[in-house]
């Protein structure tokens, strides 16, 4: 069942952090805080609202820091789901308290709150074979070979001649595992932030859940909440305008509304760049495939007006 009022918006790295800036804590909190006035507009218009973001940078701070932990203090480096889970928790503080704050400012007694979410992926999936994902520091040759007797099963790759960096798989999200909290919260009226960078990945054998090290695209994983929620619309929130043909072009063409049919063709024609505005374009699909209403990607800066679908790209439904 969809509920008319209810959108799941997924944030991009831009939500948090600016090209330019370094990470800081209060730089990430300001734009957190810039982000959740955004929001608070759209729940003063009556929306009900689920939030996802991105982590990819965060997780890569977290494993760099990790890294000099290990090498300076002998403290040692934790997996890559729990580096996932690190940057659920602080990405949804952040969030959750710039949001609370904005709302209360607003005499708007709504509260918000944060799940650590974990994504069920297949430990079939054709991704675990061939890791594509990097993550972490760049290393020298002669570290590798070091970590290779230490974690005989990472995979690393040499990238662009600054080093050699670990790669991991980026599985096709199947499952949430927290589906019923979240979606509990949501019909009791809270503002719910999950599914944060795609979920922990996890799989499970015999009934028992076991974290993988792996990363799930966000947006894919979105269009999982969006649809688990019910909502009726996904908006996909990030740092360009919409979703183009022949991107990088001199005839490039920015798509405003389209239907699911039209987006499948210019999907299977090779528009969309795979790790960049691909799985945007492939979640938005999904998404109404699945029985939403309408799919919307474009500038954070928008947001309202790709809500009412004013600005962006949407997709919908040529049967809805």
């Amino acid at each position: 069942m969809v509920d008319k009022s209810l959108i799941v918006i997924a944030l991009g790295g831009n939500a948090l952090l600016q090209r330019g800036q370094k990470g800081t804590f209060q730089e990430q909190y300001e734009n957190a805080k810039i982000t959740a006035k955004k929001i608070a507009d759209l729940v003063e218009r009556g929306y009900k609202v689920v939030i996802t973001h991105g982590n990819g940078p965060q997780v890569g701070a977290t494993l760099l820091r990790h890294d000099a932990g290990q090498k300076l203090y002998g403290v040692p480096a934790f997996p890559m789901d729990v580096a996932g889970a690190e940057t659920q928790g602080f990405i949804g503080y952040m969030l959750q308290q710039s949001l609370r704050n904005e709302l209360k400012s607003r005499k708007i007694d709504k509260y918000v709150v944060t799940i650590v979410t974990r994504t069920i992926v297949d430990e079939n999936d054709p991704a675990f074979k061939n890791p594509t994902k990097p993550v972490g520091p760049f290393y020298k040759k002669e570290e590798v070979e070091e970590l290779k007797k230490q974690f005989p099963d990472w995979v690393f790759k040499e990238d662009s001649g600054r080093g050699w960096r670990r790669v991991v798989p980026s599985p096709d999200p199947k499952l949430i595992a927290e589906r019923h909290a979240i979606k509990t919260l949501v019909d009791a009226g809270f503002i719910v932030i999950a599914s944060g960078g795609g979920g922990i990945p996890i799989v499970e054998k015999d009934g028992v859940a076991y974290g993988v090290e792996a990363v799930i695209d966000k947006d894919l994983a979105g269009q999982r909440l969006a649809t688990l929620v019910g909502a009726s619309r996904f908006v996909i929130a990030t740092d360009v305008d919409g979703a183009y043909l022949n991107y990088g072009t001199p005839n490039q063409k920015r798509l405003e509304r389209v239907t699911v049919e039209e987006m499948k063709k210019y999907y299977a024609e090779g528009h969309f760049k795979e790790g960049s505005m691909g799985p945007k374009v492939l979640a938005a699909i999904r998404f109404v495939e699945a029985g939403g209403e309408s799919a919307t990607i474009g500038h954070l800066y928008d947001l309202t007006e790709l809500v009412e679908e004013k600005k962006g790209t949407t997709v919908y439904s040529s049967t809805g």
